[in-house]
């Protein structure tokens, strides 16, 4: 029981240390696919490269009011009872939160094995696993430098 518990939480530790870099790198990716795009620029309708092609495509359609924009356009219909729906919005509550709290202990570290196992969890070859790793685990020491590493914790519950 007792081996499977650290198994377990090692197998947590490593998953977390490996989605760190992989979120970042996501990030950055998804932040700059936008700005490619928009950098993209020519006059004729469509675009073939020796490689590519690239059109622009232009769509209208309907689209559902965001939740914020439907509570005003109702407070500006049924002004009575938009404030009153303000006032349950805005009405603060209790929330119980429960997290597990994990970090390994002093003079501890991950093994490769267990960050393989992850990658491998994940789809990845041994093969492909075990090439990544090197430079996968280079980001993620970096970006724990940037960061208090000691413990970290994962929200698990949450009752209203």
């Amino acid at each position: 029981m007792q081996e499977n518990l650290e198994r377990q939480v090692i197998e947590l530790i490593a998953t977390d240390r490996i989605d760190v870099p992989i979120s970042s790198m996501s990030g950055k990716l998804k932040r700059q696919k936008p700005k490619l795009a928009q950098a993209v620029d020519f006059d004729i309708k469509r675009y073939n490269g020796d490689r590519v092609f690239a059109y622009f495509d232009n769509q209208d359609h309907l689209k559902s009011r965001g939740t914020k924009e439907g509570i005003e356009k109702f407070a500006e219909e049924f002004p009575k009872y938009g404030t009153i729906l303000r006032g349950y919005i805005e009405e603060q509550r209790a929330v119980r939160e429960k997290y597990l709290v994990f970090g390994m202990n002093e003079g501890c570290k991950v093994t490769a094995d267990d960050y393989l196992g992850v990658m491998q969890n994940l789809g990845f070859t041994p093969a492909t696993a075990q090439s990544l790793y090197p430079e996968l685990m280079d980001i993620s020491r970096k970006l724990r430098n940037k960061r208090d590493e000691y413990k970290r914790s994962i929200l698990i519950e949450q009752t209203i």
